[in-house]
């Protein structure tokens, strides 16, 4: 074990096979919490792989409490981290997706870099986060929309709690978070906070059984596919990895007053998510649908991204989006 250590100290890169052992005895609290700091402050400053976080994705996933999923499911879940302060996009591409028949296994957390996250706006919503696995299973089958509350199945990282709230910044923990589904996700949308982790990201992606994926940032900083900038995409189809971007222009978007999706707090946010739900179009619509879009095209359902866009702008302003929210709320 402290060979591997030496071998960070020494800003040697871990396989695959070692980020898994060093990742195990960190989750079976075989390290004290000094020894856990120096560990994460070391792969941080000698800059994380991605077989450094494939090994940890693989080991979070597989002490995680289990859900299981249909093989078509997916999860929108970002690093965040963005600056952005902006409202609970990708949780709501998330519902709108379930009311597209498409089945959404959602994980995620109460705010960390925000002011809302996807567990503070579900929870204003009446959505229940606090879901167990068998409960989760069978929202996914009923509504096609189940949320994971990561405190709730990631019990291993009481671990780690004290070190990073010790370090008090980013560490491998927040890259790797999101991509650990319980659900062992196949398709995820995932947004970077920094276009620097989308290439490890969509690698590490790969090495633990994801199909397909979008890797998003876009052009004016966001960890979303944006309504007024270009935005980078990696994408993961089956071991192939795909680079190009999505402008908004071309998609007929011109809308520009990025104060329309500023967030704020969880009742604000949620309320706003109940206005484009019910048909209110503006660039918060636009960029909910974009994202949907996204996850449309990584499940199989459409092939053609502006296809995929309109159709999704459709059923937001059709109503039904909210239809299918009230069916969460009772599931």
């Amino acid at each position: 074990m402290e060979d591997l250590i030496k071998k960070l100290i020494n800003k040697t890169n871990l396989s695959f096979s070692e980020s898994k052992t060093l990742f195990e005895n960190i989750m079976e609290g075989k390290y004290e919490e000094e020894k856990i700091i120096q560990i994460l402050e070391t792969l941080s400053s000698k800059g994380e792989t991605n077989n450094e976080l494939a090994g940890g994705i693989n080991v979070l996933r597989a002490k995680s409490k289990h859900v299981n999923a249909p093989d078509e499911t997916i999860d929108t879940c970002g690093t965040g981290g963005d600056g952005q302060n902006s409202l609970n996009i990708s949780t709501a591409a998330a519902i709108l997706l379930a009311s597209l028949n498409v089945k959404v296994a959602k994980h995620g957390n109460k705010a960390v870099s925000s002011n809302c996250g996807s567990a503070d706006v579900l929870e204003a919503l009446k959505i229940k986060i606090n879901l167990e696995p068998n409960e989760c299973e069978a929202a996914i089958k009923k509504v096609n929309f189940a949320f994971m509350f990561a405190p709730n199945y990631h019990q291993a990282m009481k671990h780690v709690a004290g070190a990073r709230k010790k370090i008090g910044k980013k560490t491998i923990f927040n890259l790797i978070g999101p991509l650990s589904s319980p659900a062992k996700v196949k398709r995820q949308v995932v947004g970077v906070f920094d276009q620097k982790w989308m290439k490890p990201f969509a690698e590490a992606l790969n090495e633990n059984n994801v199909k397909n994926a979008y890797i998003v940032h876009s052009e004016d900083g966001m960890d979303e596919i944006s309504p007024f900038a270009k935005t980078k995409i990696i994408e993961l189809d089956n071991g192939k990895f795909n680079e190009f971007k999505i402008d908004p222009k071309e998609l007929g978007l011109n809308r520009n007053n990025k104060e329309n999706l500023k967030g704020q707090n969880a009742d604000y946010n949620s309320l706003q998510i109940i206005n484009i739900f019910k048909g209110t179009d503006n660039e918060f619509s636009d960029a909910v649908a974009l994202n949907c879009a996204a996850g449309l095209i990584v499940t199989n359902k459409e092939k053609n991204f502006k296809e995929a866009f309109n159709l999704a702008k459709k059923q937001l302003l059709s109503g039904k989006t909210y239809e299918h929210l009230l069916k969460i709320q009772k599931a």
